[in-house]
C-alpha cells in the first residue's frame, strides 16, 4: 500500500474570528481558508471592518475568539513567511530615512541581532527596488516621494521579505495610473513564483480583471471562493445592502470582465 504525502496547509486558514473596536462589534464569527498563489480581494463596503481583519490576522489589534493559521502554524512560527504592507495613512512619512534603506528593512527579519544586512541582503533590496521602477530614487527621502512612490517603496520592502505570503491593506488607494500598472505586474510574478496575496481592495470595477478569488465582508463572511463562483448580484446584494446605486450597472461590467478573462485564459 503506497503511503499517501500529506496535503499542503493553507495558506491562511481564519476561524471563528471575532472582534470588537471601543466595544462595538465589528466583526462576528468569521471564518475561511485560502488556496496557494491566488490573488484573493477582501472586498465589502466602508465600516465592513475589512482593515481589521486583516489586522486581527496580523494580531496588530485583539481580538475577542477564533483561531488565526498560516501554512498550518501561528503567526509566531511563520512570521518570516508573511509580508505585511499597510495603509499609507498609518505610516510615519517624515521619518528621517531614505529610500533604499526602507527597502533594506524588509531583509532584517532574516538576521540575528547582531547582524549586519550583508551583500546579498543589500542585493534582494536593490532588485526589488528594480522590480519597482524605484532605483534611480534610491537616495530620497522617503517624504519626498508621491503618494504612489511612497506606495512602491513600501512593496518593494515587502518584495524584499521574500514571503510566500502577502497581505496588503488597499494597495491601490489614491495610486497613480502607472503605479495601479507597477502593482498588478508585480501581482504576476508573485503568482508565478507560487505566491499568494490577499488585499484588501475598494474599486469593485476592477475586482474581477485583478482576482481570483473574493472574500465579501460585512461585519460577518458573506461568501468566499472563486470569482467565477461568489461574484453574483445575490452576493453583492447582502454584502451591500442596496447602497450601490448602480450595482445592476456595475454588476454587469464585471461579469464582462469575467467573461473576456476566461475567455483570454483559454
Amino acid at each position: 500500500m503506497k503511503n499517501t504525502p500529506p496535503l499542503p496547509f493553507a495558506p491562511l486558514s481564519v476561524n471563528n474570528l471575532s472582534m470588537r473596536y471601543h466595544h462595538k462589534p465589528v466583526l462576528t464569527d468569521v471564518s475561511f481558508e485560502i488556496p496557494e498563489g491566488k490573488t484573493i480581494a477582501i472586498v465589502g463596503p466602508n465600516g465592513a471592518g475589512k482593515s481589521t481583519l486583516l489586522k486581527g490576522i496580523m494580531g496588530l489589534e485583539p481580538t475577542l475568539e477564533g483561531e488565526v493559521r498560516f501554512f498550518g502554524e501561528p503567526l509566531t512560527n511563520k512570521r518570516l513567511a508573511i509580508a505585511y504592507v499597510p495603509q499609507r495613512e498609518e505610516i510615519d512619512w517624515d521619518f528621517p530615512i531614505n529610500v533604499f534603506d526602507v527597502v533594506l528593512m524588509g531583509r532584517h527579519g532574516q538576521l540575528k541581532l547582531w547582524q549586519r544586512p550583508s551583500n546579498i541582503d543589500r542585493e534582494i533590496a536593490q532588485q526589488a527596488l528594480k522590480d519597482l521602477q524605484m532605483w534611480d530614487f534610491k537616495d530620497r527621502q522617503i517624504s519626498e516621494l508621491s503618494g504612489g512612490q511612497q506606495q512602491r517603496v513600501f512593496l518593494a520592502r515587502a518584495l524584499a521579505q521574500k514571503a510566500r505570503l502577502y497581505l496588503m491593506d488597499e494597495p491601490f488607494a489614491g495610486v497613480d495610473v502607472s503605479t495601479e500598472k507597477a502593482i498588478i505586474e508585480l501581482f504576476k510574478t508573485l503568482k508565478s513564483q507560487g505566491k499568494t496575496i490577499v488585499c484588501v481592495h475598494h474599486d469593485l470595477n476592477t475586482v474581477g480583471e485583478y482576482f481570483d478569488w473574493i472574500i465579501f465582508i460585512n461585519a460577518r463572511l458573506i461568501a468566499a471562493g472563486p470569482v467565477e463562483q461568489v461574484l453574483t448580484k445575490e452576493n453583492l446584494n447582502k454584502t451591500y445592502g442596496g447602497r450601490l446605486s448602480l450595482l445592476n450597472d456595475l454588476t454587469e461590467t464585471m461579469y464582462r470582465t469575467q467573461l473576456n478573462k476566461a475567455h483570454d485564459d483559454d
